[in-house]
């Protein structure tokens, strides 16, 4: 009797460690994962589904830092930075002399990709034979002068104009770049789409549109067109031939912190440039 009650001791002796041993693994594992520290990314939705996609494979690799990606455009990436809520704005475009000037000189810049500001009409019209345009003609839509897309060789239908939003970078470089300025009054413009998605959709929704996106954005109805005779395709890009193309950027405001450096190491790493390549991007 004595002998069976000794072994009944030992035995829930061993479960009760088991348990403990169990508990404070638990407890550890809550620890680590509650003292993962934030990292806030924001800015160029052109940029996003590079950031988004790496940010994902990011923190299943590690779990000293949790990134979180948000969209809202370049401009307001830039300010979430200056004003400290954000460690990381994801940017289509360099930084301004203007926003230099308003936040100070302590922008420090990452290339992370290159990408093509695509030409994009809808089916029924590249079907139709408008298979490119060149720059004064572009112009000419934007500021108003052409209006019909008859006088581009295609239906006689009214050009239904899709702009980016103030502060879009891939606005500013294409105002820059076709219309010489990217403060450029653009009275032509029909609608203002908010991200290279809603670029997209408009387009591919519409029977006579056109508009501008991310080289990463094009199919699905919206046909990519030829600029001033090039097409904006993965080679012309990388190699320069088509002028409609722009360098992607990290930015931080001064020293990037540990976990904003981690990550931005990563995405300018091997894995993060063939993530890159897949999302539809030059590499850096």
């Amino acid at each position: 009797m004595v002998g069976l009650i000794r072994k009944t001791i030992v035995i829930m002796s061993i479960a009760l460690l088991a348990l403990v041993i169990v508990c404070s693994a638990s407890a550890e594992n809550v620890t680590v994962s509650g003292s993962a520290k934030d990292v806030k990314v924001s800015g160029s939705s052109t940029v996003m589904p590079l950031a988004e996609v790496a940010a994902e494979e990011f923190n299943a690799l590690q779990r000293d830092y949790v990134v979180t990606i948000s969209a809202g455009g370049t401009g307001s990436g830039i300010l979430g930075i200056a004003e400290r809520k954000n460690d990381i704005a994801m940017a289509s475009r360099e930084i301004t002399d203007d926003e230099k000037e308003r936040f100070g000189d302590s922008f420090e810049e990452f290339l992370v990709g290159q990408d093509g500001i695509s030409l994009a009409v809808s089916d029924k019209i590249y079907q139709a034979g408008v298979l490119g345009l060149s720059r004064e003609q572009v112009r000419d839509i934007y500021s108003g002068n052409i209006t019909n897309w008859k006088e581009l060789g295609g239906p006689d239908a009214d050009i239904y104009v899709i702009s980016r939003e103030e502060g879009s970078g891939t606005r500013d470089s294409f105002n820059e770049i076709v219309l010489g300025s990217k403060d450029a009054e653009t009275p032509g413009v029909d609608t203002v789409a908010f991200g290279g998605a809603e670029v997209k959709t408009a387009i591919a929704g519409s029977d006579k549109a056109i508009g501008y996106l991310g080289f990463n954005y094009l199919g699905g109805g919206a046909d990519g067109i030829a600029f001033d005779g090039i097409m904006p395709t993965y080679e012309n890009i990388k190699l320069d031939l088509y002028e409609l193309h722009r360098h992607l950027y990290f930015y931080t405001f001064g020293k990037p912190t540990s976990g904003a450096q981690a990550f931005i190491d990563f995405v300018r790493g091997p894995e993060g440039q063939k993530i890159a390549v897949d999302e539809g991007f030059i590499p850096a």
